[in-house]
């Protein structure tokens, strides 16, 4: 129902340098992100097409209208310039609230969502946690849960310790609130995606939660302070929490709802999804039954099963000690191969394994196209498949 919203535009993936951003280039995104009829795909061309967000501000109506896809009222209403002064107003109230703001030009802009076609321009953050951490967990589920569901989601937090994944929810009711409470409770790390501002809670009644994971985790949003928990907004709050984790599990779930809404955006963005199976007569479990019997999601027996499909072990992966490994490979020759073949051998060999949306975006290569070709670097015994829709050189 919501899908179409976020559909992926036919357009090949764009490349930004990855920079320190100054005040004056983050007013001006901030300012594009508040123009009247420009979304973040919109946004993402202009800055791509003039260089910086900066620049689009400073271009005139001649070079503007050659852009794709952008028209005669768009141009007209980014000339205006009518939202610079509300985007300083709101970095201003953002820095007197504590809160972080993340631009997808930023380094410290999450890895999996950068790639992603409907990826946020900005998001905004409050806590202590690192969007990068190695692996994440998203858990989902209904508002209503059953004690049944509650003793679940508490006995896949505890089994998730050993293997420290961020855990990624939505602050709600039910499934949300649970798994984020029993992450305090055993130091695992928890991030709570917003559908409002970061000022507003929503619930009001997990204010508490909110505060206390800012410890060990944080919250965050793609809405500017002050934003009310608008019934549209929930959709887009599910695309992150997708967009976020490695893995979502889905504990209890009505046969509509939020949760299949992100799992539809899990798979779309080509990520692992489980479910945890329930009485066949129980409607708060019919979700996850039907999603079991679909094929949409794996049936959730236990960590242990969900760490093996995953190819994780125990304790912290040492990521940069991956990469060191892979960049210390004798030297490749690419004689035999295509340019795009020898660009994603030379990728892989200087990050390690890499998840295929990341490697669509450093590469520059349409995801379809990606796909053929590491299949036919498997069959050279070039590359292998590995958990996670990652790859990796042999």
């Amino acid at each position: 129902m919501y899908a179409s919203v976020y559909e992926h535009p036919k357009t090949q993936p764009t490349h930004y340098i990855m920079q320190p951003i100054s005040d004056a280039e983050k007013i001006c995104i901030l300012a594009l992100m508040h123009t009247p009829g420009i979304g973040a795909v919109t946004i993402r061309q202009l800055i791509s097409y003039c260089g910086s967000a900066t620049q689009v501000f400073q271009s005139d109506y001649r070079k503007l209208i050659k852009v794709p896809g952008i028209g005669d009222k768009i141009v007209k209403a980014v000339l205006g310039k009518n939202t610079l002064e509300i985007a300083e107003k709101e970095l201003v109230n953002c820095r007197k609230f504590g809160a972080e703001l993340l631009f997808f030009t930023d380094n410290g802009y999450p890895s999996r969502l950068r790639p992603l076609y409907d990826a946020p321009i900005a998001l905004y953050a409050k806590g202590n946690t690192d969007f990068n951490w190695p692996r994440t967990v998203g858990i989902v589920g209904t508002r209503k849960i059953s004690e049944y569901g509650k003793s679940v989601t508490e006995q896949i937090i505890r089994d998730l310790v050993p293997y420290q994944p961020l855990v990624v929810s939505g602050l709600a009711y039910g499934v949300d609130i649970t798994a984020h409470r029993h992450c305090l409770r055993n130091n695992l790390a928890t991030l709570g995606v917003m559908a409002s501002g970061l000022d507003v809670i929503y619930p009001a009644v997990h204010q508490r939660t909110a505060f206390e994971m800012q410890e060990n985790g944080g919250i965050v949003t793609e809405n500017a302070l002050g934003t009310k928990p608008d019934f549209m907004r929930f959709p887009a709050r599910n695309r992150i929490i997708a967009g976020l984790s490695d893995v979502t599990i889905v504990v209890e779930s009505a046969r509509t709802g939020g949760s299949l809404i992100t799992v539809e955006f899990a798979q779309n963005y080509h990520r692992d999804v489980f479910a945890v199976p329930g009485a066949i007569n129980d409607p708060q479990s019919e979700g996850c039954n039907f999603l079991i019997r679909d094929n949409k999601a794996a049936i959730f027996t236990s960590v242990a099963d969900l760490a093996d499909a995953m190819g994780w072990a125990p304790g912290i992966p040492d990521v940069t000690a991956a990469a060191t490994a892979a960049a210390d490979l004798p030297p490749m020759s690419f004689e035999g191969f295509t340019q795009d073949e020898g660009q994603v051998l030379s990728l892989l060999k200087q990050s390690g394994a890499m998840q295929i949306d990341e490697l669509a975006w450093q590469s520059g290569i349409h995801l379809n196209r990606l796909a053929t070709l590491l299949l036919n670097l498997e069959f050279q015994g070039m590359v292998r498949s590995m958990p996670g829709k990652k790859y990796g050189l042999i």
